[in-house]
């Protein structure tokens, strides 16, 4: 489907080397080009130039007020019930919390962390068996269909404010990947779907020894 609009100017930001968003954005970006657009991709807000809009994905950063002054229109895709589960990894959360739902909010970025306008939701389903990698894919997945639509759809997007004050999640860090040695696998599984096998690995600690563990699922 073609847009309808002229020719638009987009930004996509990433400032996390090691995001997802590396090495899946080909087709995303070629379906941004193939609807008429200028895209182009930057990792640091201070090289990107004017534009209608600005998309930031997987960022680390909050973009500042000089940021989003460039564009008409900045927007972010996240991945929780906005304003519920505002700030760091929301999946990660709310896959330890056992919730079997993942709600994606794509929104105006403003000033604050994921305060702006609401744009669309969306609700995926989970099996429950996912992996950090399935978690992934999900995310990117869902982050270009939802951006696209809202491309597509530009400039006569429809927003609503967010209400009430919502939740915080804090930023994960390696430690909070250790198991506990004295509980089972079972009750312990929702943190093993999480962990990163490179970046954050699950671990355990026995006789003073730290112990490593990659889990991965064995291909059908």
């Amino acid at each position: 489907m073609k847009s309808k609009i002229s020719i638009v100017k987009i930004n996509l930001l990433c400032d996390n080397k090691s995001s997802w968003f590396w090495n899946s954005n080909h087709n995303f970006i070629e379906q941004i080009k193939e609807l008429g657009h200028d895209v182009n991709v930057y990792i640091s807000e201070f090289d990107m130039p004017s534009a209608e809009i600005s998309v930031f994905i997987s960022c680390t950063k909050l973009v500042s007020a000089d940021g989003l002054k460039k564009s008409n229109s900045n927007i972010i895709c996240h991945p929780s019930d906005l304003p519920e589960g505002r700030g760091f990894s929301p999946i990660a959360w709310d896959i330890l919390e056992g919730k079997e739902k993942i709600t994606f909010s794509l929104f105006e970025a403003d000033i604050g962390a994921d305060t702006g306008f609401i744009y669309d939701k969306k609700i995926v389903n989970l099996v429950g068996t996912e992996l950090s990698d399935d978690l992934r894919k999900i995310q990117a997945d869902v982050t270009y269909d939802m951006v696209l639509d809202y491309i597509i759809k530009y400039p006569n997007n429809k927003s609503y404010a967010q209400e009430g004050e919502g939740s915080w999640y804090r930023k994960r860090t390696p430690k909070d990947s250790e198991l506990d040695v004295n509980k089972t696998i079972k009750e312990q599984i929702n943190l093993l779907r999480i962990v990163d096998n490179d970046l954050y690995p699950a671990f355990f600690f026995f006789k003073d020894e730290k112990f490593v563990i990659t889990i991965r699922k064995k291909d059908n």
